[in-house]
């Protein structure tokens, strides 16, 4: 269970785009705990300074400021490197709906650079964030990769442009590439401000100010909340996976199904806060429900996820108390 016990050749690199981003930060974090190379790469468009700073003093890590849409940059990055996780992309549905010209030059041009760097350098893995929004207005549950709807936003479609790439590369190049759909992951660093916050940093720092949160909608909309360890563990797994399962996308979940408004009320029982929420106008381009089928990534990239939403919310709790 966990990555913990992964083994990897000795002397291996990893770069890690988007490092002082959220899961990009806890990647590094995690990779040099294990004892291996890191080279991070971040522009802090998105991502915080703070994130990378801890690791600045280890010798087994090296930054690189430098941006994704800069071909020139991702070659740099890319030397001498055997496994890459691309992270560093602009998040948020509701964003994206409002800079389309943006996330195309980030979200796919940045990522079709970071694959063909890869790809010059012989790199040996490309594993690369997606988004359970791949699947659109598809109503079944559990969501179940080959069964996706329409899109519902640019972001969503950037995110599929950069499977249909990840496909391209392993069949045209040979570059083994993995796209790895992510479900509402949370936990540590995870930015709690902006009006583009994750829901959960986000209600977790209004309740430890007591201000009042908003609820987008019912709040009877449901997700597979994802606790970062399990993300950490599906990249992980996939730098280790078979060539046969390159060229795939994959649910990265825990696999369970949670409403937001017993969420809000559990954060409420956690922090001692008897605050009631506001509720607002559901949110142009979200789904309504979603939990994953992940199978998949159990059967081809040995996934097990060990961090249910009972014990993520917990660590998750905590870790905000301490630094907000």
């Amino acid at each position: 269970m966990g990555y913990q016990n992964i083994v990897f050749p000795k002397g291996a690199t990893f770069l890690v785009t988007g490092a002082a981003g959220f899961v990009g930060s806890n990647l590094v974090e995690a990779i040099l705990k294990l004892g291996y190379k890191v080279r991070g790469l971040d522009n802090f468009s998105t991502g915080k300074k703070e994130n990378v700073e801890e690791f600045l003093h280890n010798s087994n890590f090296e930054f690189i400021f430098g941006d994704i849409c800069d071909f020139d940059i991702c070659l740099k990055a890319c030397k001498g490197i055997d496994y890459v996780l691309h992270q560093a992309a602009w998040g948020s549905v509701p964003r994206s709906i409002e800079m389309p010209l943006l996330y195309e030059e980030i979200n796919i041009k940045g990522s079709l650079n970071m694959m063909e760097a890869s790809r010059q350098n012989a790199v040996k893995k490309f594993i690369y964030a997606s988004s359970s929004s791949v699947y659109g207005d598809e109503p079944n549950l559990p969501k179940k990769e080959g069964r996706e709807g329409d899109l519902l936003s640019p972001y969503a479609l950037t995110k599929m442009v950069d499977e249909e790439y990840g496909k391209l590369y392993s069949k045209l190049y040979g570059l083994d590439t993995y796209g790895l759909r992510y479900f509402n992951v949370y936990g540590r660093r995870q930015n709690p401000d902006g009006v583009y916050a994750a829901v959960i940093p986000k209600f977790i720092k209004q309740l430890l100010s007591n201000e009042q949160p908003v609820i987008n909608g019912d709040g009877r909309q449901s997700r597979d909340f994802t606790y970062i360890e399990n993300v950490i563990e599906a990249n992980l797994k996939a730098c280790n996976a078979s060539r046969e399962a390159a060229g795939q996308a994959y649910n990265i979940a825990y696999g369970g199904r949670e409403y937001l408004i017993d969420i809000y009320h559990q954060l409420c029982k956690a922090l001692d806060k008897d605050i009631q929420p506001k509720f607002s106008d559901e949110r142009v381009g979200d789904i309504k429900h979603s939990n994953a089928d992940i199978s998949k990534a159990k059967e081809l990239l040995g996934y097990s996820p060990s961090w249910n939403f009972e014990k993520g919310i917990e660590a998750a709790i905590k870790w905000y108390i301490l630094h907000l």
